[in-house]
């Protein structure tokens, strides 16, 4: 079954062109194409950036946020009580107060120290100041990394200024190295946020940077199920990523990456100001941030990715494939979110421009 299933999936009328099979992606006469067991490096680097976060965190994060005014408050913890913790766990972290009085009977104390008890058990639940700002100064680092590294890497390449270029030689174009660290980087940080997820601080599912590779975990997933939706996000991610490196879509898929990273530095920015509580300084970088994202997102992904994607394929190939359809149609939900959170953040700053 599962010889069958990988024949299935790695079908070349899926992944690419008519009269193009798997063996035409022989490295050979000095082209080099990408392979799908080069993604296995991704887990361990994974391990290496989590290795970097842990000493950015607390050797540059919680001495900057010490400088910005940022105190580590400590959480008092609840004395140990086996009935009430389980009671936290499996029923509810707000119990009524008929639930508290018979709780304070079966432990055999006041409803006073029961109430006490759940307030202490639910604000060790809540992430501290510090802890916010260390995660944000984390995303910023690699998003602000990734964004001069994508210049770097995409400044002199000709489809960086044609986008008619993304496709001439497909799917024959050969692999950078600077397009191999660039895929890695971006699918391991990925892998490192699904790897932490159980200890991050748990957000919303309509957090914008969560979802914006793939839309169903917004549609299908509340809020309330936030951790599941960010697994599911972060390995559809990681599936769309690594699906446009089997099929060789490369320059596109570096464009993609680049347009996002280069508007989400601002938003940890903004964040980890609004922590230390330079209202100021946060305002001005969220302006900065959402004219940012409105350009990358609104205006450049639309009629310029997008544009390359649906369009200009149909110059080169008469009979579209399977993927034409797949990564087109996970590209349209996206562009589907941005104007959402594009209307979103109009309201945010209507709010902050009309009511101060």
């Amino acid at each position: 079954i599962l010889k069958t299933l990988n024949s299935w999936f790695w079908w070349e009328n899926i992944w690419m062109p008519i009269n193009v099979t798997w063996a035409h992606f022989v490295d050979r006469d000095g082209l080099v194409f990408p392979k799908a067991h080069q993604l296995y490096a991704t887990i361990p680097y994974a391990f290496v950036l989590l290795i970097i976060r842990f000493f950015s965190e607390r050797y540059i994060a919680i001495p900057l946020a010490k400088a910005l005014g940022i105190k580590n408050v400590r959480r008092v913890k609840p004395q140990p009580n086996p009935v009430l913790e389980s009671y936290f766990r499996e029923c509810s972290k707000h119990p009524s107060q008929s639930d508290i009085q018979g709780l304070a009977k079966k432990c055999n104390c006041t409803v006073h120290l029961v109430e006490k008890w759940f307030r202490r058990r639910r604000n060790l639940e809540i992430p501290t100041v510090l802890r916010k700002f260390q995660e944000a100064f984390w995303r910023f680092s690699f998003y602000l990394t990734s964004s001069i590294a994508g210049f770097i890497f995409l400044y002199d390449k000709p489809w960086f200024y044609d986008i008619w270029q993304t496709w001439v030689g497909y799917p024959f174009q050969t692999l950078l190295p600077s397009q191999y660290w660039y895929y890695m980087a971006e699918i391991s940080f990925y892998w490192s946020l699904l790897f932490t997820l159980g200890i991050d601080n748990r957000r919303k599912a309509s957090d914008p940077r969560r979802l914006y590779l793939l839309g169903f975990t917004f549609v299908f997933f509340s809020p309330s199920q936030d951790f599941l939706a960010h697994v599911v996000h972060h390995l559809a991610a990681i599936g769309l990523m690594s699906g446009s490196w089997c099929a060789n879509y490369v320059r596109l898929g570096t464009l993609v990456m680049f347009v996002h990273d280069t508007a989400d530095f601002w938003l940890e920015a903004a964040k980890m100001f609004n922590y230390a509580h330079w209202e100021k300084t946060c305002n001005m970088l969220f302006i900065i941030f959402s004219i940012a994202f409105f350009i990358t997102r609104i205006i450049l992904f639309p009629f310029w990715i997008l544009r390359a994607t649906l369009y200009q394929p149909t110059f080169y190939s008469t009979t579209p494939v399977i993927a034409y359809f797949l990564f087109n149609g996970q590209l349209l939900i996206l562009q589907g979110l941005h104007l959402y959170w594009g209307y979103l953040i109009f309201k945010i700053l209507k709010r902050f421009i009309f009511l101060k």
